[in-house]
């Protein structure tokens, strides 16, 4: 039992403590150019799959579509309407499901905005622009609030992708 396992510092790979392949303690690479953990015991290299996540802006009348967030992170803040695509899901149908779930209104998908990711952030973003199809507005079980902002009176967007996702569906996509 000579081996350790992770330590709570580098908490990325808390979720994998443990080789799927013999059982070992998983530990993080100590060459810095590479940050896959791997089994002290057999070697083997775990690869940490980035999730996927859906954001979308809906214009409507020169205002875009936001929720106040019910639920970590951001509790309380105004964002974009997002979520996780489920594992099998497509991804587009993912963001029209977020929509819904989150604002009660149906969305046709305009086309995609931009992929973003970074650095140590474990969520790659799917940025669509969107128009309203049908539904009415109401705030759905993960939301405060719903609403519309005008263009140049957005609440403080709270989350690091955020500015260059609206400055990418300006430039795309203007005020639809």
């Amino acid at each position: 039992m000579g081996d350790e396992s992770i330590t709570q510092q580098d908490n990325r790979f808390d979720d994998n403590a443990f080789c799927g392949r013999c059982g070992g303690s998983v530990k993080g690479r100590s060459d810095p150019a590479v940050s896959r953990p791997y089994c002290s015991r057999c070697g083997h290299v775990v690869y940490l799959d980035p999730k996927l996540a859906a954001v979308v802006l809906v214009c409507q009348d020169n205002a875009l579509l936001m929720v106040q967030r019910a639920i970590a992170p951001m509790l309380g803040h105004w964002s974009f309407p997002s979520g996780y695509v489920d594992r099998g899901e497509v991804v587009e149908d993912a963001a029209v499901r977020e929509v819904r779930e989150e604002t009660n209104v149906e969305v046709e998908l305009l086309g995609l905005i931009g992929l973003y990711s970074g650095g140590e952030q474990p969520v790659v973003l799917a940025a669509y622009a969107a128009q309203v199809t049908g539904g009415e507005l109401t705030a759905g079980p993960e939301t405060q609030d719903v609403g519309y902002f005008s263009l140049d009176r957005l609440p403080p967007l709270p989350f690091p992708h955020d500015p260059s996702i609206l400055a990418d569906w300006r430039r795309q996509f203007g005020s639809t």
